[in-house]
């Protein structure tokens, strides 16, 4: 029958408008305050439960809830001001190796958690959080890299048995070998030649010494640079997607510096510690017995047998730069191991060493660049906290040379925890150069909740306009518009939290409102067309299916056109252009669902069952005659 839905698209019109609600309802729900406190590098135990409880307890502080789980205790909070006397007082009661957050737990009811509905993400500019400008040191970077080439390069003159007066690295860029004779410096420069395709070599004298010079090109140096800044842009991204922030931005600006926004961060000092953490490989050969004792260091080696103590040569095999992938799995007996790859020179130095040295001990060191907050007395006599760096070097694997290896190996003797850490800091990827902050700012959660209340009072106030001018225009047809249009925004609101989480920003709230303006215009044009068909003498049955299925083309075309802009706009645009496309387009497809399917099914429910429909009320339709036929006044 003309005007009525099947069964099937009725429910499925039904279960988009409950999905929608069920998908939208989270965002009503507010945010409690709370702590989460973790530490560095294990999970917490009893001890550490009860010692943060005690130092509550003893300030006269309640949490009204707490959530263990695998990153350490989440507390819940009455208020803003617990939840900041609770952070200091836990730190006081806690060693600097707990880091104590502040954070916002959600309230939304298990049953919605459980599958998959929850608040949406709002953006930097609503919520606040954190900037910072961090600046990488780029002479850090060479000079690493130039320190690696001059290891390798007395390793090699070493092994060769080729006899020199003595190596020195000059500065960042220059290595100066030193020779009796012409002979041995022939020698060392053709062997040097073919590992070293990234310097320039050059010969000179200087006395009765016969020097070689090992330059980095300025090709070379700007291409680590560039490395560089990618290779620490990438760890920050890894590291910040540790840290639970939703959309943060990580973008490079100028040569040297990287941008980094972590909307949501309260706590600077917490997003500092995890944002500058270095972490590195170093690969060493065990001290050969009777070494000198300026030529190696002590370190602790634990094993299930007890703690012992090892002997690890100061020269360095390979640095953690090499390592290209890790990752954690199981050997073939179930227990956990850690497969690490190499890049190509990666592969060549290991190879070259442990061919050399079958039968010898390996080490490898873990090294952590950490920090940890010290009071201090500025000068004006003030105490203020300050942040110290400082080097934790641990022996992480100890182990024997049986063959030579390749690009790829493993490391065992690990503890499944141990072997999930190590993959994670080395595939989060080590920085590789130092990192200062040279800018640090704070945006407050007063002002974001400002915006969003000024946002979302625009968002209303353009709702409630056109809702009252469909009403007065359109009558009944112009009801079903403005419920279409309220489940519009409702529909929005659910993609936005659950089905694409995506991040709502202030520009954002203005591609909604522009949204809510552009959602009733396919059901004016439907209108209108309707009236039209009125107007020709069609009867009111026949005119309703004639205006839905003429203007259909109409609507198509309209908003594909503005879809593909909102595409390109999302394309080549960036930050807040982003955000506005994104809300655009996601209001383009849901307008063209709820205007056309919605207000069709309920136009059906209305009209559709009416046999001897004689009139519609959709406003003034003149009158008009047209073949005879006389059209409807309402």
């Amino acid at each position: 029958m003309l005007n009525r839905y099947p069964a099937w698209k009725n429910l499925l019109v039904l279960l988009a408008v409950v999905l929608g609600i069920v998908y939208a309802v989270p965002n009503l729900y507010p945010d409690d305050e709370a702590l989460q406190v973790s530490h560095e590098s294990r999970e917490l135990a009893e001890a550490d439960f009860a010692a943060i409880n005690a130092a509550l307890a003893e300030a006269g502080l309640e949490t009204f809830g707490s959530e263990p789980g695998p990153n350490g205790i989440l507390l819940r909070f009455e208020s803003v001001e617990q939840q900041l006397r609770a952070k200091t007082v836990i730190e006081e009661a806690l060693p600097g190796d707990f880091i104590v957050a502040l954070n916002l737990a959600p309230t939304t009811p298990p049953w919605m958690q459980a599958i998959g509905a929850g608040k949406m993400n709002l953006g930097l500019d609503l919520q606040g959080g954190v900037h910072f400008l961090m600046e990488v040191d780029m002479e850090a970077a060479v000079l690493s890299r130039m320190e690696d080439n001059f290891g390798n390069v007395r390793s090699i003159l070493r092994e060769l048995r080729i006899r020199t007066r003595g190596l020195e690295l000059i500065d960042s860029s220059h290595i100066e070998v030193r020779f009796a004779n012409a002979d041995d410096r022939s020698r060392a420069r053709s062997e040097l030649l073919d590992n070293f395709p990234e310097l320039q070599f050059q010969n000179r004298e200087s006395g009765e010494l016969f020097l070689l010079d090992l330059r980095m090109t300025s090709d070379t140096m700007l291409q680590i640079q560039r490395d560089t800044l990618q290779a620490n842009r990438t760890t920050l991204l890894n590291r910040v997607d540790a840290l639970g922030v939703a959309e943060p931005t990580v973008q490079q600006q100028g040569a040297n510096r990287i941008v980094v926004e972590l909307p949501g961060v309260q706590d600077p000092a917490q997003a500092i510690r995890i944002l500058q953490r270095i972490a590195t490989l170093e690969f060493h050969l065990e001290a050969a017995p009777g070494a000198p004792r300026s030529s190696y260091q002590t370190y602790e080696y634990s094993v299930p047998e007890g703690v012992f103590t090892v002997n690890v040569d100061n020269d360095v095999i390979l640095q953690g730069d090499r390592i290209s992938n890790v990752r954690p799995t199981l050997d073939q007996n179930g227990l956990p191991q850690v497969e690490i790859s190499l890049d190509a020179q990666g592969g060549s130095q290991i190879n070259r060493v442990t061919r050399d040295n079958v039968g010898r001990m390996m080490d490898i060191l873990l090294i952590e660049t950490r920090s940890r907050t010290n009071l201090v007395i500025d000068e004006n006599g003030e105490e203020v906290e300050e942040v110290e760096f400082y080097e934790d070097r641990r022996l992480i694997s100890h182990a024997r040379i049986n063959s030579p290896l390749g690009r790829q190996f493993v490391i065992t003797g690990l503890s499944q925890r141990e072997a999930m850490d190590l993959s994670l800091l080395i595939s989060s990827g080590s920085l590789a150069a130092p990192m200062t902050i040279v800018e640090q700012s704070v945006i407050g959660p007063t002002m974001g909740r400002e915006n969003l209340e000024q946002g979302i009072r625009g968002v209303q106030v353009a709702a409630a306009l056109v809702v009252l001018f469909m009403l007065f225009y359109y009558r009944l047809f112009g009801l079903a518009a403005n419920l279409a249009l309220i489940m519009n925004i409702v529909l929005i609101f659910a993609v936005l939290s659950s089905v694409l989480p995506a991040t709502l920003t202030l520009p954002g709230i203005v591609g909604i409102v522009l949204t809510v303006g552009m959602a009733v215009d396919a059901n004016v044009l439907i209108f209108t067309r309707i009236k039209e068909e009125l107007r020709n003498g069609l009867p009111p049955q026949q005119a309703i299916s004639a205006g839905y299925d003429r203007a259909f083309t109409t609507i198509l075309d309209a908003n594909l056109t503005t879809f593909l802009v909102a595409v390109v706009l999302f394309t080549i645009g960036t930050g807040p252009v982003k955000g506005f496309s994104v809300t655009l387009m996601i209001g383009i497809i849901t307008s063209m669902f709820t205007a056309i399917v919605g207000t069709r099914a309920l136009v059906n429910l209305i009209y559709g069952s009416r046999r001897d429909l004689r009139s519609l009320s959709i406003g003034a339709v003149p009158l008009k005659l047209a073949a005879g036929k006389t059209g409807s006044k309402s």
